[in-house]
């Protein structure tokens, strides 16, 4: 047999897509964070300014029109309302003035990313040095000092990411791709929830008593975490169902090459360029990666949306899972291994 027959025999028209669709997915990747992450600066920050009526709507002004529209700034009444705003994910800081000093007061929150916090200073001595004034920075939700620059929430999200897609493949490589019946598909959505479970508990126990890198409660981790692992594994699970082997790469390509860089976690939302800003918060990465922070740093405030976001995955990836179980396949399929072991207990 000549070179050519045995690369033909070797290198179906399938295995060929396959190799290709790996390369446009590390392509994307590369892509994805390279586009995100290369050039981090702040815009439409979210910012609060406490001054006095008549010094209040100039310096929003101004700060309404620094180059690169940094800021999306908005009065406040004073500097508890203030605390509050930030605290309930409101603002990421705000500017307390006081006319009768040179020394005005910066309010941030590095709980909710470092880098957010220490660019926000860096603007305000600049801005502030200007106008012959100098500024005190005060962290009102401090990152735990064994939480290097705040990334502890998402490497701890990623991680359960990680684990929801990957028990779902395996659930596919060792029983194929749909289940053979919708019996099977609720044992396969079982297993993922008991993992899932599992899963949330392990995590937050690492992060918190062993590792001391997280704060917040460890039940409201938890089921942060099995929420998390569930939800991927569910949209995992329906894309295999939809897609087969393929649906695997299309759950690392929302998860992985979309979700990963989108989610705020090495560099908060508003220093993400547009296109990762907006579709971050939709997909699980960053939903789970603010319901961390929330629970870890801001008092479990603004969570809602994030967790129907999570519980959006989980219940519409289930849904698409037994809806495909339940379709009778076309005469000629393959069957898959699932059925080939049933077909072998009735024989024996």
């Amino acid at each position: 047999m000549s070179f050519v027959d045995e690369l033909k025999s070797a290198v179906t028209p399938r295995t060929a897509l396959l190799v290709i669709g790996v390369f446009a997915l590390q392509l994307l990747f590369i892509a994805s964070y390279v586009g995100a992450l290369h050039d981090p600066k702040p815009k439409d920050v979210p910012f609060g300014v406490v001054a006095p009526p008549q010094v209040a709507a100039q310096l929003v002004g101004q700060l309404e029109k620094l180059p690169g529209e940094p800021l999306d700034p908005r009065t406040v009444t004073d500097e508890a309302e203030a605390r509050d705003q930030i605290m309930n994910r409101e603002i990421d800081g705000a500017l307390l003035v006081n006319p009768a000093r040179n020394t005005d007061t910066l309010l941030v929150a590095s709980g909710g990313g470092t880098v957010l916090a220490s660019a926000l200073e860096s603007l305000f001595t600049r801005i502030e040095g200007l106008n012959q004034r100098t500024v005190r920075t005060v962290d009102v939700a401090p990152a735990s000092p064994e939480d290097f620059d705040g990334l502890s929430a998402f490497y701890l999200v990623v991680g359960w990411c990680v684990g929801g897609y990957i028990c779902a493949a395996v659930l596919a490589i060792s029983a194929g791709a749909r289940p053979a019946n919708l019996q099977r598909a609720l044992i396969r959505l079982g297993t993922l929830a008991l993992y899932a479970i599992l899963g949330g508990l392990g995590g937050a126990i690492i992060v918190g008593p062993i590792l001391g890198a997280l704060p917040g409660s460890i039940a409201a981790l938890w089921g942060l975490g099995a929420l998390v692992v569930f939800a991927v594994g569910a949209a995992t699970l329906a894309l295999q169902s939809l897609f087969g082997i393929v649906g695997v790469g299309l759950a690392i390509l929302l998860i992985v090459v979309a979700g990963n860089p989108s989610a705020g976690g090495a560099f908060p939302l508003p220093m993400l360029p547009p296109f990762w800003k907006a579709i971050g918060p939709a997909l699980p990465p960053g939903a789970g990666t603010w319901v961390a922070r929330s629970i870890a740093y801001f008092k479990g405030n603004d969570v809602t949306v994030s967790l129907l976001v999570l519980s959006a995955w989980a219940v519409v990836g289930s849904a698409i899972t037994l809806v495909m179980s339940s379709l009778k396949r076309r005469p000629g399929t393959e069957p898959t291994p699932e059925e080939l072991g049933a077909a072998g207990g009735a024989a024996a």
